[in-house]
């Protein structure tokens, strides 16, 4: 039964991208009520933040984003679904310390919106040119319809792509669009094989409690406790969000990503509620993903980005989805909102591009 309703909600959202896609801006808002609750809680990258009722949201994000792209197009390239079993992606457990989702249903995708900014979005300028996006997006579905919705956008790589840059530039590669799966397999439309899933979901647990053999002040800069090269591949390819870049060996993980946000923040057990909502750890055939949204997750222990230790407590919007090649994790895209995680740390990205904008206008070349 779970298996026929997986696919049921995965056909539902699938058939409501492809609406999306094709029938024009002034039939949207039919399509989203045919396909989205009325009472729907709408979570995404800050500034955006929660949206709740399904009107509010088409008059406050889907009209304003179709009125900057109006040829906006999803081009999703990891697309999944399934069923939370309580297992958790994280925390080394059993089930997941926030609970009461076993059973709950996902849906879950990430890739491009890809469109011609026509008119400014955001505070952010328009360019006139095709912009890209990249979005990672988790549904909760109920009776048929979408209930909740995550979604994080890379907002500062819209930035960047007009022009501006808010933060220093990102130790890992951003210069271009994070590609897709290599083998271009990621789009999960039919029923994959149940044990080839549990493979997938196993492995990145197992990751996961290596990640938590970690402890910042016993450890340092010091990452091998965590035995990362017993689940990754030593080519493997890491997608971040603009600020942080991607990253292709394991090597460069650690160096250009891994080792900075352990310096910067590092803890890995809490003595907090951690709050917030866990995405559904689920699995597809050799896909996993999973996620948090507005959960404790570290003191900002060091600089990072620039900025200054605040010793304050953050909470975190992370998203990942894993790709397995036969014992190893090949591939993993991680969008996470930077945007609320600095403004956590007091510093305001979105005047950063305001005052740049300014000084731009003024003659000066406005770097961050």
């Amino acid at each position: 039964m779970s298996s026929l309703l997986n696919q049921q909600n995965k056909e539902i959202v699938w058939d409501y991208w492809q609406k999306l896609n094709h029938i024009g801006v002034d039939n949207v808002p039919a399509a989203i009520r045919a396909a989205v609750h009325d009472d729907v809680d709408w979570n995404g990258s800050a500034p955006i933040d929660q949206i709740q009722g399904v009107d509010n949201l088409i008059s406050g994000f889907w009209l304003p984003l179709l009125h900057s792209f109006p040829d906006l197009k999803i081009r999703p390239y990891v697309f999944m679904g399934g069923i939370d079993s309580g297992m958790s992606d994280w925390d080394g457990g059993d089930t997941h310390p926030a609970a009461g989702d076993v059973g709950s249903e996902w849906v879950s995708g990430c890739g491009y919106l890809s469109g011609s900014f026509v008119k400014d979005w955001l505070g952010i300028p328009a360019t006139g040119n095709k912009t890209n996006i990249w979005f990672g997006q988790f549904y909760v579905m109920r009776e048929g319809k979408i209930a909740e919705c995550y979604v994080q956008y890379d907002i500062l790589s819209v930035m960047r792509q007009a022009g501006y840059q808010v933060l220093p530039p990102s130790p890992g590669f951003d210069g271009g669009k994070i590609p897709g799966p290599v083998a271009k397999d990621g789009i999960l439309l039919t029923e994959q094989d149940a044990l080839e899933s549990r493979k997938s979901l196993q492995l990145v647990a197992a990751m996961g409690k290596g990640l938590m053999r970690y402890v910042r002040d016993r450890d340092g800069g010091d990452m091998s406790r965590m035995e990362q090269d017993k689940y990754w591949h030593q080519d493997m390819k890491w997608y971040g969000p603009s600020g942080i870049g991607g990253c292709f060996t394991l090597e460069e993980f650690e160096d250009f990503h891994q080792r900075n946000w352990l310096f910067g923040f590092g803890d890995r057990y809490l003595d907090v509620e951690r709050g917030g909502r866990d995405m559904g750890f689920i699995g597809e055939g050799a896909y996993a993903c999973g996620g948090i949204w507005d959960s404790a997750f570290s003191y900002h222990n060091g600089e990072y980005a620039g900025i200054p230790a605040t010793g304050k407590l953050l909470t975190l919007r992370d998203f990942d989805w894993w790709k397995r090649d036969g014992d190893y994790l090949i591939e993993n895209w991680v969008p996470i909102d930077m945007i609320d995680l600095c403004r956590q740390i007091g510093v305001d990205l979105m005047q950063r591009l305001q005052l740049q904008i300014e000084e731009r206008k003024s003659g000066s070349p406005g770097i961050w």
